[in-house]
């Protein structure tokens, strides 16, 4: 089992390195910092950014779109299919990340997480930095389907209605996300669910992430959508 590494060693357990305990005493003090300095902010702000990028939300709106946009039950559509899979992957290696590292929450978060988190007790990696820059990384990856994909006049009309110009949408679109994704990793930390060190790594998986799934995951995804193609 994993040491975590925000707890002291116990016996049996390999003490962590020198730099390692300056890191997490310098993480631990500076994500103090930065929840007690912003108390300001309310609340039912961050709080609204926790909600709009946990589990249950992002999977449903994610499914939702992808049923919404789809030709066909039988051919989904193979962007919004790729976005799904890197999704999933990024479900996958934050819960594998967190299980082996088993850093231990803030001592001053809330106990008012909402369901999807109640039962994880994990910090390391925030699965909600990954999510965000993941989804900000793939999207810039794919500016020209996400372009295409704003297209569609069910989404076009949706712009629309905010008083920009079709030739604007994208660019506005990709600034929306990129600020989505910056604001609600910094949220983690002033909530208090998450260290500075937390978001960053979080940060940085999901942005590896996007790339893998946009270098690999959408090519395997649009070879198997033609090759369905070819044999029907």
């Amino acid at each position: 089992m994993a040491t975590p590494i925000s707890t002291p060693t116990t016996a049996g357990q390999p003490p962590l390195s020198s730099f390692l305990q300056s890191f997490i005493a310098l993480d631990t003090s500076l994500s103090l910092l930065l929840h007690t300095f912003f108390q300001f902010i309310p609340r039912c702000l961050l709080k609204s950014l926790e909600i709009c990028a946990d589990d249950f939300f992002y999977f449903a709106v994610a499914i939702s779109l992808l049923f919404l946009l789809s030709p066909s039950l039988q051919s989904p559509h193979p962007f919004l299919l790729s976005l799904l899979a890197g999704s999933l992957l990024d479900l996958l290696l934050v819960g594998l990340s967190k299980y082996l590292i088993r850093r231990p929450r803030p001592v001053y978060n809330k106990s008012d997480m909402s369901i999807a988190f109640a039962v994880d007790h994990w910090s390391f990696p925030s699965g909600h930095s990954s999510r965000v820059f993941f989804v900000s990384q793939f999207l810039f990856l794919s500016i020209e389907n996400v372009r295409e994909l704003l297209q569609d006049e069910r989404l076009r009309n949706w712009v629309s209605g905010f008083g920009f110009e079709e030739s604007d949408s994208t660019e506005l679109f990709m600034k929306v996300i990129f600020g989505w994704a910056v604001v609600t990793s910094v949220s983690r930390v002033l909530l208090g669910r998450h260290f500075v060190g937390d978001v960053a790594a979080g940060a940085c998986l999901g942005l590896f992430e996007g790339w893998v799934t946009h270098r690999f995951i959408s090519q395997l995804l649009s070879g198997f959508g033609e090759m369905k193609l070819f044999s029907s």
